[in-house]
């Protein structure tokens, strides 16, 4: 490998992740009057956005008139057993309407009824209708959508670039550190205000629905580095249905439309076993239920051959699956050569959303670190203990919109940054001491965390289990400063999966110590020497102490504003539609 270069880039706002939140905070940046760049390790048309399939909440009432935002924000602070913040709930179901509207007038190709208004269907515990979907591919049109926009404004675009560390200089953020992937060259990014929309942390576990190399926690890991607080990270949503082979398809998402469409869950035995855990929503009950009872049948023995349960459409017609289920028809076709029209599926749960992370006000979505704003997958705020199917769209762009005005305002507002000079040359020097021989090799190290993650913290938990894995995790980290890292003639992809590993051991320890702290089973975090849930729920808390250690406290959720409903009365919702992520 030729020799690297160094680079210095000077804007107002810098924008880290280049997924739905991160567009939508450049482009409100940009709509300001900002100088914006936008860095990302993905291409822009190709962010972990895309994954995401089911569809968008927002209460229009364009099929169901008496939908509001009000019953929006009951089914949200409910799913997510009371954990939510409400200020941030509300403001999502405000202004997700608007979010939905921006994105039709921008060209998304949403799916209209006959009558041409936007359609919108049901997903699990939605009172009513209010999920606006583009196919099976809403994710997708949506990045496109956004993508087309960004292409419309003055935001650079800077692709294939890993931000290895946030700069802070007296608790206050001025930029980052990155370095090219192909070629090694490191970026020094200065900004007035940097807004981080880097993705969540499911990929430490075994089985997960992410794609190699994305939502491995780094992006948590520079905002806790930076001295930021991290806040539930335990609570992380189990889709009850991922692939669990071939091994290269593992975890891969097996859509709830299966379900919707009158999938039956059976274990070895031929029973359909979630009479057991939910006899009156059966195959339709929340994914927190559903992936429990999954979990619980496969740790009984009642799994099939490869550690899951098996899931089964074929009953329906093959023109009917073929015509609903076109995705996962092929899907099984090109993994194991399996019709799903004659044969079940075996699936088991997979780690699908990262509930918690970056702490952040309601309003801006600013962090504990004077002038880093964080949206998205990467903070936490909205979904509580359990995640609202079709809410994580809706998520990324009310508050990437809302991250990139408040870090646009701060710009306008700074008379001068201070750009330390001291904090960078430091930076660069971490980043270069990455690359070094040595003992140990990356790859297996993480496949080492997402092993123990998955036996010690996965669906359901207890504290000598999660003891056991903090121990695993110690002797882990201890060998990261002896991973081989060198320059090949395919690029830097090396040190990209080192610095992976180092925020990955970050993440999968305030996750441990998390688990550890909250004592009571609510929503997806079940333990089973605590099955209980205790009173009305507090929000875990992890900061960094002087010595490198983590701090971890429990906290009251904040009260909602005066005026707002109230989430807890009235009788359980029932579940009438079909489920889809």
């Amino acid at each position: 490998m030729g020799k690297t270069q160094q680079h210095r880039i000077v804007c107002n706002v810098l924008v880290i992740g280049t997924g739905a939140a991160g567009i939508r905070a450049a482009i409100a940046a940009d709509e300001a009057g900002c100088d914006v760049v936008l860095v990302g390790k993905r291409t822009r048309s190709d962010p972990h956005t895309v994954l995401a399939a089911g569809g968008i909440n927002a209460a229009l009432g364009t099929v169901d008139p008496q939908d509001s935002w009000e019953q929006h924000y009951v089914d949200t602070m409910r799913e997510g057993y009371g954990l939510g913040d409400p200020r941030a709930v509300e403001l999502l179901a405000r202004e997700s309407p608007d979010a939905v509207r921006e994105l039709e007038s921008w060209g998304c190709p949403f799916a209209r009824t006959v009558e041409g208004k936007l359609d919108q269907r049901f997903f699990g515990a939605h009172k009513y209708r209010r999920t606006c979907y583009a196919g099976d591919y809403t994710g997708r049109a949506i990045v496109r959508t956004l993508v087309s926009r960004l292409m419309q404004t003055d935001v650079a675009v800077v692709e294939q670039m890993y931000i290895a560390e946030l700069l802070v200089r007296d608790g206050r953020c001025f930029g980052a550190v990155g370095f090219d992937l192909s070629t090694g060259d490191q970026t020094v990014f200065c900004a007035d205000a940097v807004v981080l929309a880097g993705g969540g942390h499911t990929r430490i576990w075994r089985r997960s629905s992410s794609r190699r190399d994305e939502n491995t926690g780094d992006a948590m890991a520079l905002a806790f580095r930076a001295g930021c607080s991290l806040g539930d990270m335990e609570l992380v949503q189990f889709h009850p249905t991922g692939m669990v082979a071939p091994e290269e398809w593992a975890g891969t998402l097996v859509t709830e439309a299966v379900r919707g469409e009158g999938g039956y869950l059976t274990n070895s035995n031929g029973e359909r076993f979630m009479e057991r855990y939910d006899a009156k929503r059966m195959e339709l009950s929340t994914r927190d239920r559903v992936a429990l009872a999954n979990y619980s049948e496969i740790l009984a023995g009642r799994g099939g051959p490869h550690g899951g349960v098996f899931l089964d459409i074929s009953h329906r017609p093959k023109d009917f699956i073929i015509k609903k289920l076109p995705r996962m028809y092929r899907q099984f076709l090109e993994s194991q050569m399996l019709d799903i029209s004659r044969s079940p599926m075996e699936v088991a749960p997979t780690a699908h959303y990262s509930m918690g992370g970056v702490v952040v006000s309601a309003e801006t979505h600013a962090t504990d670190v004077d002038g880093l704003f964080a949206a998205g997958e990467a903070t936490c705020g909205v979904h509580g203990a359990n995640r609202l199917g079709g809410n994580s769209l809706a998520e990324t762009l009310v508050f990437g919109r809302r991250a990139g005005e408040a870090a646009a305002r701060l710009s306008i507002e700074t008379d001068a940054q201070v750009r330390d000079r001291n904090s960078i040359r430091s930076a660069l020097d971490r980043l270069s001491d990455v690359i070094r021989p040595g003992s140990e090799m990356a790859r297996p190290l993480q496949r080492a965390i997402r092993d123990l993650m998955w036996e010690h913290c996965g669906v359901v938990r207890s504290e000598e289990p999660i003891r056991a894995g903090l121990t695993k995790l110690a002797s882990i980290a201890a060998t990261v400063d002896q991973v081989d890292v060198r320059p090949s003639s395919e690029g830097y992809q090396d040190l990209g999966v080192a610095l992976d590993l180092r925020g990955s051991i970050i993440a999968a320890e305030a996750t441990l110590r998390s688990a550890l702290e909250r004592r009571e089973s609510r929503g997806a975090h079940q333990r089973t020497d605590h099955p209980g849930v205790l009173g009305s729920g507090q929000n875990t808390r992890v900061k960094s102490t002087p010595d490198g250690g983590m701090d971890i406290q429990s906290v009251p959720v904040p009260k909602a504003t005066e005026g707002l409903p109230d989430w807890e009365a009235g009788d359980e919702l029932l579940v009438t539609g079909r489920l889809l992520e």
